[in-house]
């Protein structure tokens, strides 16, 4: 009798965990886990040319072959034609300087000279980018008052200039003109309670020649129809497809134009500069 119940037992036992697991797989399969899906490709291929741009490194420039050089500061407004896309909404100038400063991937320095003499941390940076304010909100269900901290980040949009340091010199190895940007500056405005304006002032200095490599990685957006044009920020301030007005000159006081000059007289003397910028190569050659 036993061994004829133990198979019968045995047959059972298959058909119990056979019900079961089929409970189990119905389970599961009306019930499935939710799957992290990645957000789609907002484009037609992935691309990467910019992403992997290197920057070619300066040809260095010994000191015995400057035979001349001038130190020119001036200001870059984005509400130019030619500088729109300083202000892109894509790919801001301003926005691009500031995440690499709180990233660390550059270093960026104090505006108390324009020497780059203090190094910013990240940390300072964060604290210029983001002002503090303290507003009081009701509570709903007590109506009790609270007062809670917030920070307000500055706006790229609210960022109409950028000031260029830069070196003209003329290269006796190459019989050249050439240019080297220094520094950029990207400057803010000062305004009261009322929304006045009062002052502007730039926010903090980027090393150029150290930033490059960051530049060479972020697409800029120009006024060409072409999207898949790979023209970077570095490429803007190379090939310099931007327009711009001098505000000052290396001079013995270490003056602005504003400080001599003002209505028309500055607007003529800013030329005046420019134009000799230009005509310089040619005296030399003239020599």
């Amino acid at each position: 009798m036993t061994k004829l119940l133990s198979p019968r037992a045995a047959r059972l036992m298959g058909c119990l965990g056979g019900a079961m697991l089929l409970s189990l797989h119905f389970a599961f399969a009306q019930d499935p886990e939710p799957v992290e899906m990645s957000p789609p490709l907002d484009d037609i291929t992935d691309r990467q040319v910019v992403a992997d741009r290197v920057t070619l490194t300066y040809q260095p420039i010994r000191e015995a072959d400057i035979l001349w050089e001038k130190r020119i500061w001036r200001v870059v407004d984005v509400r130019e034609k030619m500088n729109l896309p300083f202000s892109a909404p894509e790919s801001p100038l301003f926005k691009v300087l500031t995440d690499a400063a709180m990233a660390g991937d550059i270093s960026v320095y104090s505006t108390e000279d324009d020497k780059f003499s203090k190094r910013l941390s990240p940390t300072d940076v964060r604290e210029m980018l983001f002002v503090r304010d303290t507003v009081v909100i009701f509570e709903p269900e007590t109506y009790t008052e609270i007062i809670k901290i917030v920070e307000n980040e500055i706006n790229w949009e609210n960022v109409k200039r950028f000031r260029i340091k830069e070196s003209w010199f003329f290269d006796t190895k190459t019989s050249t003109l050439r240019n080297r940007i220094l520094g950029i500056a990207p400057i803010i405005e000062e305004r009261d309670e009322e929304g006045n304006f009062r002052y502007e002032k730039p926010l903090f200095w980027v090393y150029y020649p150290a930033a490059r490599p960051m530049l060479a990685k972020h697409k800029a957006i120009t006024h060409g129809e072409n999207w898949s044009a790979t023209t970077t920020w570095e490429d803007i301030f190379e090939k310099r497809y931007f327009a711009s007005y001098i505000t000052k000159e290396n001079n013995v006081q270490d003056l602005r134009l504003q400080d001599m000059y003002s209505g028309l007289d500055l607007l003529m003397e800013s030329d005046k500069i420019k134009n000799e910028l230009f005509a310089r190569e040619h005296d030399m050659w003239s020599y």
